[in-house]
């Protein structure tokens, strides 16, 4: 069990709502174990932050919120179905009832208040289940020392079987790679077939039989697009790369690593193994200062690298789409952070979208058939009294309006609900 999820099983509701633990003198977050210490000054744009409001300032970089993170557990954990998550998802960033069934594509606004009591109630009955188990704490002798079944996080290895010719191949990362195979990518927002293809190509910049530590990782992959820290995400979930739970070392997955080594080379022929900086004598010479480092100083490095790795996740508002090319029709909705909308391409893939229009075409025309397009980045506005929800509400009527997603043009039935 990693240390994040036995502080997640051990941590009280209040603790678990504010989405760290206090031990002694340091604070540590609940969501993946980031820890930050009492005493030390943390800065972040300018500002200078204690341990306690720095622990919020990581949580809403890296996580979002507490919020979004528990929803993302498994539905074994939490107790609740797709389409309570999707509703509370709508719920969190504030729409409407009519703006809920707009986006989710079910039943009516009527549906979605019903849904509303039926949450409410479930959050009754959960009070009561509290109360009786800790009055039962005292008199039941002969329960188990703690709960100790796993937290589980919405996290899979993709699985593929995309049929490739060498020709799409390469007309793919031709279109991604303009500069050629070595230079930077263009987007990262493409559909999951030629996701594949890219970090396939992407994966040859990585040596064999060696390990990176996570920084060594980024700066590599800041090369190829500013969207390192997705594109370090899929490769490890598609497992062309493997790493450590704390993220502190990765390496080639073993599947290429084989592949590789079948071949009898380290790199493609013609083609230059990149080195992150220095010489590789400089590299090892490094890699062994480190080897000899103390505990210590191993601790502080780590905690660099996680703070500077906060500080360089950005979070972006806006509206996007799911077209599907052979027919036209999208579906389109808004979300706090762009970067989590893949996460609508997982449910697809898992068949549990909440929109069964959507999923019903994407099951019968196949993946390939669809596209997930960025429509519009919100504007950051620094009105300290700006409402961004409002505004991005908003910005997402005014795709409505434009596209008009319902009936034969999207997936969101045959007219614009009224609010």
């Amino acid at each position: 069990m990693k240390a994040s999820d036995s502080r997640l099983q051990t941590a009280s509701l209040e603790e678990i709502k504010r989405g760290y633990v206090e031990e002694g003198v340091a604070y540590s977050c609940i969501c993946c174990g980031y820890t930050t210490e009492a005493g030390i000054i943390y800065p972040e744009e300018g500002v200078l932050y204690d341990a306690v409001r720095y622990m919020r300032v990581h949580i809403e970089k890296v996580h979002g919120s507490v919020f979004e993170y528990l929803l993302e557990l498994d539905k074994s954990v939490t107790g609740l179905s797709d389409v309570q998550r999707g509703l509370l998802a709508q719920f969190y960033e504030g729409k409407k009832d009519a703006e809920v069934q707009q986006a989710l594509g079910i039943g009516s606004a009527s549906t979605i208040r019903n849904h509303r009591f039926v949450l409410k109630e479930k959050e009754r009955q959960a009070k009561i289940f509290l109360a009786l188990m800790e009055l039962l704490k005292n008199k039941d002798l002969h329960a188990p020392a703690a709960w100790v079944s796993p937290i589980i996080k919405q996290e899979h290895t993709i699985q593929h079987s995309f049929d490739i010719s060498e020709e799409e191949r390469e007309h793919v990362l031709h279109k991604y790679f303009p500069e050629g195979k070595s230079g930077p990518m263009t987007t990262f927002h493409m559909q999951q077939k030629h996701k594949y293809i890219v970090l396939t190509e992407i994966i040859k910049r990585f040596e064999p039989h060696r390990h990176y530590t996570e920084k060594q990782v980024n700066t590599l992959l800041k090369r190829v697009h500013d969207d390192y820290v997705e594109i370090r995400r899929y490769l490890v979930d598609y497992g062309l790369l493997e790493r450590k739970e704390d993220g502190s070392q990765y390496w080639l997955g073993s599947s290429v690593e084989k592949t590789r080594d079948d071949r009898g080379q380290g790199r493609q022929p013609g083609e230059q193994t990149e080195q992150l900086s220095g010489t590789s004598s400089q590299v090892e010479e490094q890699q062994g200062r480190e080897g000899t480092a103390d505990k210590g100083e191993k601790r502080m490095n780590r905690r660099k690298e996680l703070q500077e790795q906060a500080k360089e996740v950005k979070t972006e508002a806006g509206v996007y789409q799911i077209r599907n090319e052979r027919n036209g029709k999208v579906y389109i909705d808004s979300t706090p952070n762009l970067k989590t909308i893949n996460g609508q391409q997982f449910m697809l893939q898992m068949g549990s979208h909440l929109n069964r229009r959507l999923q019903t075409e994407w099951n019968e025309y196949g993946e390939s058939a669809f596209v997930i397009e960025v429509l519009e980045v919100l504007k950051k506005d620094d009105n300290p009294y700006a409402d961004s929800k409002d505004a991005l509400a908003k910005c997402l009527e005014r795709w409505f309006e434009k596209l008009e997603p319902y009936g034969e043009r999207g997936y969101h039935g045959e007219t614009r609900p009224s609010n």
